[in-house]
């Protein structure tokens, strides 16, 4: 899945611009997305939107997080999640679509500082998660084709 997430993201020119864009055309989508449908779900056993975004802004900030060891040259294999358990393990319906997206956005906007601070040396840093090595560079490309991947899945089955 993640190289089609690299896919995604690729031929859109430089990946930390791609990123800053996207925070604010995803922020706008998600604004927009009618109240009614924020706890719809297209079919049984299929996460709600607001569980989509709530699954979004925890990945944000775990590929966010193995980014920034990789660009600190952590040598430990990093831990997988699991989506399913960590959807299942919050009350995403509990907060409003609103909220959520603007917790989209922070999230974004923190994490923009650190892709801004990124030497190019950092850029070509290598490290391992889930047993898969990976380039500081190649997680920019897998957190903007994931959040592109999602806003497919949103758009296209969910509204």
């Amino acid at each position: 899945m993640q190289a089609e997430y690299v896919q995604a993201a690729s031929n859109r020119g430089d990946i930390v611009k791609l990123l800053d864009k996207l925070k604010d055309s995803t922020y706008e989508f998600l604004i927009q997305i009618p109240r009614g449908k924020a706890s719809f779900a297209y079919a049984e056993g299929k996460w709600t939107v607001k569980q989509v975004l709530g699954h979004m802004i925890d990945s944000e900030r775990i590929f966010a997080y193995r980014l920034l060891c990789f660009s600190r040259q952590e040598q430990k294999e990093l831990p997988s999640f699991n989506q399913e358990e960590y959807v299942a393990a919050f009350d995403y319906e509990s907060r409003s679509l609103k909220s959520l997206a603007d917790e989209f956005k922070a999230t974004r906007e923190a994490n923009m500082y650190l892709f801004n601070s990124l030497t190019p040396e950092q850029f070509t840093l290598t490290g391992s998660a889930n047993g898969y090595f990976m380039t500081v560079n190649g997680l920019l490309y897998i957190i903007a084709g994931h959040e592109l991947h999602h806003l497919g899945i949103l758009r296209d089955r969910y509204l």
